[in-house]
């Protein structure tokens, strides 16, 4: 056969989005042989997901593909909402100039899907996509999984390892073992219009509550690369969705809201689609050797951009796990932290999502009324303005992960206990200043603060950081500390959450973690 693939493969991920390509380069990165199947032919057409967060943008900097997306995309650190004509919020993400990465950047999905792809490219030829094929069918067993893939050449079987759910919302791989979703579907419908634009407007999300324009519905407008704007705007309940996303529906309330906002250049539609928001996923995204990310996992609302940026962040807690258990590094029963994890983190931007989502797209009268009368009020009340924040996408606290080391010290804060993202620093270095994320992605850190245990941890990455370093004092406040010399260790996963830290530089108690946790051969 001409374009076989291959009869065995440790990983196969069932889907070529921004999730699935992404997880296959962090694989790729650590020598880890996978195969993606995606049933398009090509990176997907419209805009889809565009808001990428600094949490999505340091884990595509794992592999690289921070900087194309960073030059391509636009950066933005807040918005602006109106009730009908008249300003009623504006918001700004916590943001500061020596922060690595913007809290967003936008850009269209397909740009992440290619710049994932690249990254994925360029680890050494240990990734293989096979577009325009689907998996028609799951075997699992007891050491791994057998997969039924539909290519233009034919029906062919891999056998795998394991296989990475990332197929999306309708997963055949979710269908096939028989997994439903669970959770609550918002009936407010949102149209979505791609547009070719000229504009001078800054990079902001807009947002407008029953304009004059669309009287009684909401609209949000985003700028993308290319002169290209994103608008979002619901729809009636009545409305049947397949005569709202008729060209001649859908341009004359796009022109309409141009005309209200002074945005004269000429334009031009490029996509059209529908959407409703869900609360919806797995209770477990591992079934034995079949895991799940992504909307092949759950499906939360687009308000507050937490789909895909969730969704990247399943590829990066999974990645370094499944390279670890693939290799005979740890123990596979380090999945299922991946698991409690990921499912703990799905609840919590469920929870964020849903209550965006009932100031966006009101479920009932009760709702609409309590949305009006804030709106209202905002107007003359900077009180009330902060119930209209739409509450962007953030890292989420893996709160009683059984990777957590307990913390029986005290420390100054909790902004660096365990399960927590490690806080960014800025450092200087003897080659000049560098992020302290930049040195996660791939490996256990271990952070030493007032000394240099190397030689206790010669297995382990070890970065010594030295009141000289912190010039700006922000690693040694930011971590917890009383004073900038005091000697403590921060041990730091692989996809830079804190695991555990200690006061004084014994390595014992850090030592004690790892075995006990059998995160380490």
């Amino acid at each position: 056969m001409k374009n076989a693939l291959p009869s065995t493969i440790p990983v196969l991920i069932a889907g070529g989005g921004p999730v699935g390509l992404t997880l296959s380069a962090l694989l790729s990165s650590q020598g880890i042989a996978n195969l993606v199947i995606e049933a398009d032919d090509g990176y997907c057409s419209g805009s889809r997901a565009i808001c990428m967060s600094r949490r999505s943008q340091e884990i595509l900097g794992w592999v690289g593909a921070d900087r194309p997306l960073v030059e391509k995309g636009l950066s933005w650190v807040g918005g602006r909402s109106h009730w009908r004509n008249t300003e009623v919020l504006h918001f700004e993400m916590p943001s500061e100039p020596t922060q690595r990465f913007a809290p967003m950047v936008n850009i269209q999905q397909f740009y992440v899907e290619e710049f994932a792809h690249r990254a994925a490219q360029a680890q050494g030829g240990s990734a293989q996509v096979n577009w325009a094929s689907r998996v028609s069918a799951v075997r699992p067993r007891a050491d791994g999984v057998a997969i039924d893939v539909d290519t233009p050449e034919g029906m062919q079987t891999v056998s795998a390892q394991w296989l990475v759910a990332c197929d999306g919302g309708r997963s055949t791989v979710r269908e096939q073992l028989g997994l439903q979703l669970e959770g609550t579907q918002y009936e407010g419908r949102y149209v979505i219009v791609d547009i070719v634009q000229k504009t001078q407007r800054e990079v902001e999300r807009l947002a407008w509550f029953d304009p004059p324009s669309n009287p009684g519905s909401t609209i949000l407008m985003h700028r993308q690369p290319d002169d290209v704007w994103r608008i979002d705007y619901q729809i009636r309940d009545d409305e049947d969705p397949l005569e709202a996303v008729k060209p001649e529906n859908v341009l004359p309330r796009v022109q309409s809201h141009l005309d209200m906002i002074g945005e004269t250049e000429p334009w031009e539609p490029l996509w059209i689609s529908i959407y409703n928001a869900k609360c919806l996923t797995l209770p477990s995204y591992r079934q034995g050797r079949v895991l799940f990310a992504g909307d092949a996992a759950h499906l939360v609302p687009i308000f507050g951009v937490r789909g895909l940026n969730s969704g990247l962040d399943d590829a990066g807690n999974l990645a370094w796990k499944l390279a670890r258990v693939v290799q005979g590094r740890s123990p596979d029963a380090l999945l299922d932290s991946y698991s409690v994890e990921r499912v703990h983190a799905t609840r919590e931007n469920i929870a964020y999502g849903a209550k965006s989502t009932e100031f966006m797209a009101p479920p009932n009268f009760a709702y609409r009324l309590m949305r009006e009368a804030t709106l209202r009020l905002a107007v003359s009340d900077a009180r009330v303005r902060s119930l209209i924040n739409p509450r962007q996408s953030s890292p989420i606290t893996y709160v009683g992960s059984p990777l957590n080391a307990t913390q029986p010290q005290t420390w100054v804060n909790e902004q660096a206990a365990p399960g927590a993202p490690a806080p960014e620093a800025l450092l200087q270095g003897p080659q000049g200043a560098f992020h302290l994320s930049s040195r996660f992605g791939h490996h256990f850190v271990v952070l030493a603060f007032g000394g240099d245990p190397q030689r206790s941890l010669p297995d382990l990455e070890v970065l010594a950081i030295t009141p000289a370093m912190d010039v700006r004092n922000q690693a040694w406040q930011r971590f917890g500390l009383r004073e900038p010399d005091q000697p403590a260790l921060v041990l730091v996963r692989p996809d830079g959450y804190v695991m555990g830290r200690w006061h004084g530089l014994d390595p014992a108690p850090l030592r004690a973690t790892l075995n006990e946790k059998r995160v380490l051969a």
